[in-house]
């Protein structure tokens, strides 16, 4: 089963703090909803484990979390593969980020998922929301820490 969505999130903060928040693999990952822990594997690698409730699938999933920044500090693109319980996730997840003229910073986010296994098999509309709760609810939590710090 495929997913994607979009969205955009406002931050009070300029565009060089949110940069150096979204290039830290251990900040992004505290920002996963369910998150129960993570180990950093290097400046772009973190493995992570979530509690997961989708319909009757329920659980501890692991995940290993590569974050892709651009040269240019404008996009980030963000790689999360994994699962649990025969169930494997797949998501591609990607942020332009720009400042704006307040100096506060915009961040358009964009993410597609393709899941198999037990998980895959929920009905699409419960699927949907939940992931899409997960990858909206990363970034607003970005949003929330970056603004908090600044």
């Amino acid at each position: 089963m495929d997913l994607q969505w979009n969205g955009q999130e406002q931050i009070a903060a300029g565009k060089a703090a949110v940069w150096a928040f979204i290039n830290d693999p251990a900040k992004v990952a505290s920002c996963l909803p369910d998150v129960l822990d993570f180990d950093v594997k290097d400046s772009h690698n973190v493995d992570a484990t979530v509690q997961v409730a989708v319909g009757p699938v329920r659980g501890k999933f692991k995940f290993a979390i590569t974050l892709i920044p651009s040269a240019d500090q404008s996009h980030m693109d963000l790689k999360i593969s994994g699962g649990g319980f025969g169930s494997v996730v797949d998501l591609n997840a990607g942020a332009d980020i720009a400042e704006n003229s307040d100096k506060s910073t915009t961040l358009n986010w964009q993410g597609k998922a393709t899941m198999r296994g037990p998980v895959a098999t929920i009905g699409g509309r419960v699927l949907d929301s939940q992931a899409h709760r997960v990858i909206g609810t990363t970034f607003e939590n970005i949003k929330n820490k970056v603004s908090a710090a600044a």
